[in-house]
């Protein structure tokens, strides 16, 4: 931090922790002492906290809840208590932003004045926390009850402008640090102020809509399981003040000590670390700059493609065989910026900015200069090899040649082109433009420059990258399969599709197995089966899921599935056709049906991804443990909190997930092969660790 500065008589202690001024033990260790010495300065009558004009502080330091240093003193609320408690007023300087624990800094001073575009929130909510240093009891009274409840429980930035007639504005202005020495001399001169904690909250209706809050966010504890914690402690700002915050450090550290804040703040992190990439060796002046971009398919996945790019400014040239599917590509891409002008998310003239970066081709020459050609077309390697070896004679030969496979051989494709190293998979997640996840598939020849000009690219379309090594259906859909192929055997074995997606939507998954099957079209399904069945004789599958399909039973796109689905009703309804199908299948094998309780179904599918997933990390098809569960959580429906498959495989202990592997393996007509523990859950076991040792956080 450095040193206060004075004006005048007013002096100014600058946040200084760059880039975000989160506020580690450092920092506060040094707001303690500068705030001593402002108070006990004989030349400085008032007093400034400023962070910079982008950034007034962004809050905890998210590292120090690893290391235990977030609770050490001076902690957080003795921050807050002791900005309250100055002899000297304190007027909070506000920047652009500011969030979490900086909002309570703020909010403990004396006075605000905040940039006139600044935002502010309270994210704790998506950690599984609620504010912790006051927040709950300061912005119901700053702001007023409803605003306070829609900010902490939706934890998204609000526009300190339309809380402008509120008692957390005391100013907007153009000019943040003068104008806040300017309002601290008034201060210190005597003009009068309330402080925050000193306002009482409107108790008008509050029980009725506390009650009506309550209520909403108990149905939705799984997505968001600090809800609850959080409306109690908004609750007791109705009262006294002190009370209030002893309810709120209660319910704080309940939430800090919880499994799912401690998934959920896993998350945050694995989500940073999946861009470090450990041994690339880049020099900047090499990485492919990436301005122009041409797609190769117009269907649903191509199109959606083409919208991430043309969305944030980059031309795209849009390649079709023919001119009717061609022309459905741009209407879809043309209906998706109509709907976002309609929701007001877009002005007519930026929607009109996106559709004239469009190039609709029937020919390959139109892609001669483009930076990146992505081939997303149909999942054939002969319809792969036609595309890349026409790409690789048409485009510059220091482009970049992508492709949007979801299992096939990248290696293999890269050697259709002149220039193998130049090939990296990008695997896009649907729909395209809305999934944030986004598989960067490095081949064998895959160069540096080149692998990081495609992690630069993803952060430029907003998706979070995650790193994977070639393999059959590389991170995600390699181990998807399993999880469904284990659902299916299950359904033979005697569990109903219903009972197994009930058991794991209610654990938390977003959709369970057989639906998903249903969304993505059970043809899909049916043709990797097929391509296993050749490739990997020794797979153990149920014939039940091709049975499904060879009855036109395709999913949502026919009608029917899994489920029958009516028009106008939401989700697919069971279906006696489905149950008579299963039947006839367990007498033709002579399977005698038995149960599964809900615990049974959800180990086996969720076990089926750990182990798979270890594997994975033994092959080094991912760089890490936590790179694995982003792919779950951004890409698959897992529950973010519970972290992903194998952060949960850690909180079980890898002792007892080893064992109940055992206990598969040994089931008579089990799949012992698939079951059978991997060898890298096998030795941290016994070593007594988990996956984070492995590359791990």
């Amino acid at each position: 931090m450095k040193d206060i500065s004075l004006n005048g008589r007013v002096g100014v202690i600058h946040l200084s922790n760059p880039p975000l001024n989160s506020i580690n033990l450092q920092l506060r260790l040094d707001l303690v002492s500068k705030l001593e010495e402002a108070n006990t300065s004989e030349a400085i009558d008032a007093i400034v906290l400023y962070g910079t004009e982008e950034m007034f502080s962004c809050g905890a330091d998210i590292d120090e809840f690893f290391s235990g240093e977030a609770g050490r003193d001076p902690n957080l609320p003795m921050l807050v208590e002791l900005l309250q408690n100055s002899s000297k007023p304190v007027v909070a300087a506000v920047g652009k932003q500011c969030m979490g624990g900086g909002l309570e800094l703020a909010l403990a001073c004396h006075a605000r004045v905040f940039r006139a575009d600044a935002v502010i929130s309270f994210p704790e909510i998506h950690l599984g926390l609620i504010p912790g240093a006051g927040g709950t009891q300061l912005l119901p009274r700053a702001v007023g009850l409803s605003k306070a409840v829609s900010m902490i429980l939706g934890g998204r930035p609000c526009a300190v402008k339309s809380l402008e007639e509120t008692q957390l504005v005391s100013r907007l202005s153009d000019n943040v640090l003068t104008d806040a020495i300017a309002f601290a001399n008034q201060l210190a001169e005597g003009e009068p102020i309330v402080p925050i904690q000193d306002l009482k909250v409107d108790k008008v209706n509050s029980d009725l809509f506390l009650r009506w809050v309550s209520n909403t966010v108990r149905s939705q504890v799984r997505r968001s399981p600090s809800s609850p914690a959080a409306v109690t402690a908004i609750e007791a700002s109705l009262g006294d003040y002190k009370k209030g915050l002893e309810v709120e450090k209660k319910l704080f550290w309940e939430r800090m000590s919880s499994t799912e804040s401690e998934a959920l703040r896993y998350g945050f992190k694995a989500e940073r670390e999946c861009w470090k990439v450990p041994g690339l060796s880049v020099d900047k002046t090499n990485v492919p700059t990436i301005e122009k971009v041409g797609v190769v398919g117009a269907g649903t996945m191509g199109s959606g493609i083409a919208i991430n790019f043309l969305s944030v400014g980059i031309p795209v040239v849009l390649l079709e065989q023919k001119q009717d599917a061609l022309q459905r590509g741009i209407d879809t891409i043309h209906s998706h910026y109509e709907k976002l002008v309609a929701k007001s998310k877009l002005t007519d003239e930026q929607s009109k900015q996106c559709l004239n970066l469009l190039t609709p081709s029937l020919s390959y020459e139109d892609m001669r200069d483009v930076d990146l050609a992505i081939e997303a077309v149909f999942e054939d390697m002969s319809i792969k090899e036609s595309v890349f070896r026409t790409l690789s004679e048409t485009v510059r030969e220091n482009a970049i040649l992508a492709s949007n496979t979801s299992t096939l051989d990248l290696n293999k494709i890269a050697q259709f082109c002149r220039h193998p190293e130049r090939v990296v998979g990008l695997h896009f997640f649907s729909p395209a433009n809305i999934m944030k996840l986004l598989e960067v598939v490095r081949a064998d020849l895959t160069s540096d420059a080149v692998l990081s000009a495609a992690m630069k690219l993803a952060k430029r379309i907003k998706k979070t990258a995650v790193v994977s090594g070639v393999c059959d259906g590389f991170i995600g859909n390699r181990m998807i399969n399993e999880y469904l192929r284990i659902a299916g055997l299950m359904v033979e074995a005697g569990a109903s599709p219903w009972e197994i997606d009930s058991a794991l939507e209610e654990w938390g998954m977003a959709m369970g197995p057989f639906r998903m099957m249903d969304l993505a079209g059970n043809d899909v399904g049916m043709a990797i089966r097929k391509r296993t069945y050749i490739e990997k004789p020794e797979v153990k599958f149920s014939s039940i899921p091709d049975r499904v399909c060879e009855l036109g039973r395709l999913g949502q796109k026919s009608g029917k599935g899994w489920y029958q689905y009516v028009p106008g009703q939401r989700g697919g309804i069971p279906d006696d056709e489905i149950d008579r199908l299963i039947q006839d299948v367990r007498e033709s094998n002579g399977v005698v049906a038995r149960p599964f309780s809900k615990d049974d179904i959800i180990e086996r599918c969720i076990y089926a991804l750990v182990n798979e997933g270890a594997r994975i990390l033994e092959e080094g098809i991912a760089l890490r443990a936590s790179d694995i569960d982003v792919v779950y959580t951004h890409g698959y429906g897992f529950p973010a909190s519970r972290g992903g498959p194998m952060h949960y495989a850690n909180q079980k202990g890898l002792v007892v997930v080893k064992q109940k592997l055992e206990i598969f393996a040994n089931e008579t007509n089990g799949d012992a092969n698939f079951w059978s523990p991997s060898k890298l859950i096998s030795d941290l076991a016994q070593q007594g660790h988990h996956f984070d040792h492995v590359g791990g956080l």
